[in-house]
């Protein structure tokens, strides 16, 4: 049976730093038959030589388009925009199966190429959890620019670019120092508390020092009644984290800001990040926000100012260990690749792109 090959590909969205294959990972797959090729990428947090030392192939950047067809190409985050037919098969986030901006036309370039998609957001385990995610590590971080946004706009400021740290303490630090040494005073309210997203972020305000009353966890039983919820405007930071599947009553409006006699709430941080979905449950902005420009105001909700966090990509401020996290978890999935045509994870996942091609294929009136 010949060798099963996996291939690396550089990741071209401006400030993603993480990989979806780490020098750990591709070593534990190598030693199990896998033949790794990996893009050369200086944007990546791991050097070239890291992955070179472990035993993978390395070649040009971006050169996966010239790989065999056979060959399946594994990224993180979505491809550029084109319309250039896809024929391998992809493993990756392509952010297209909850009917996201664009959605259609890139399910369209699989079935004009004949490739295929694994999304990595919808690999499961038989109970149905996800076999790996960067939730913790974007919960974390998405707390960390909220409350950097918040000691900004406390001196009159806009938050400017964010960089990758080092590490967690690092990042810990840094948000202390902003706080003039602690986040003791600060309140805060986290939405999907007792998931992956939630956690990391009520233990990266634990971490700055807010006191435990002062930040509030919420999940499925206190969201129950429906919104909008005025305990939103009544804390500094509002980070959401749910995992959103189906319509809900929206947690913040923009009418509803406006016509509070009082409001507290300075920054709001979408980590789900579903700007584009029409049942986005916070519909006071419609951008994603990047590194460059973490903020969006928002406008026409009184004096006192209020901006959105809507990064799509939050755990590359941590890119090694959220890297290291991610991979490992995926790496029994990935182990099973050889079986793909068997193997639960990745049936499952094939049978979900089928769905979604057929529905993309009907609205681009294929």
């Amino acid at each position: 049976m010949a060798k099963q090959s996996l291939w690396l590909r550089c990741e071209k969205k401006e400030f993603e730093r993480r990989a979806a294959l780490t020098p750990t990972t591709a070593k534990q797959l190598i030693d199990a038959g896998f033949d790794i090729i990996v893009e050369r990428d200086e944007q990546r947090i791991f050097d070239d030589k890291e992955y070179e030392a472990v035993g993978c192939k390395l070649v040009e950047n971006n050169s996966w388009p010239t790989a065999p067809t056979s060959v399946p190409i594994i990224g993180l985050k979505e491809l550029p925009e084109s319309d250039d037919p896809l024929p391998h098969t992809h493993i990756q986030f392509a952010h297209c199966y909850k009917q996201q901006a664009g959605w259609s036309s890139v399910l369209a370039r699989f079935y004009k190429g004949g490739g295929s998609l694994y999304d990595l957001e919808f690999l499961t385990d038989a109970s149905g959890r996800r076999v790996a995610a960067f939730g913790f590590h974007a919960g974390f971080a998405g707390a960390a620019a909220g409350a950097l946004a918040f000691a900004a706009q406390k001196t009159g400021k806009v938050l400017g670019l964010l960089t990758p740290y080092a590490n967690e303490n690092a990042m810990v630090n840094a948000v202390k120092e902003s706080l003039g040494g602690s986040g003791k005073g600060v309140k805060a309210l986290v939405i999907g508390a007792l998931g992956r997203c939630g956690r990391g972020a009520v233990d990266l305000f634990r971490k700055i020092g807010i006191d435990e009353d002062d930040i509030v966890k919420w999940d499925l039983a206190e969201t129950a009644k429906g919104g909008p919820f005025q305990e939103i405007l009544d804390v500094d930071i509002f980070v959401n984290c749910i995992y959103l599947s189906s319509p809900i009553p929206h947690f913040l409006t923009r009418e509803q800001i406006a016509s509070a006699k009082e409001r507290r709430l300075s920054v709001v941080v979408d980590v789900s990040c579903d700007t584009t979905n029409p049942h986005n449950p916070i519909p006071i902005y419609n951008i994603n926000t990047t590194f460059s420009k973490p903020t969006v105001p928002v406008d026409g909700v009184g004096d006192a100012p209020l901006s959105v966090i809507s990064i799509d990509h939050l755990p590359t401020l941590l890119p090694r260990e959220a890297s290291e996290q991610f991979s490992s978890d995926l790496l029994p999935s990935l182990l099973e690749l050889p079986n793909r045509q068997t193997a639960r994870v990745w049936t499952d996942a094939d049978k979900l792109f089928r769905e979604k091609l057929a529905e993309a294929v009907k609205a681009e009136g294929l």
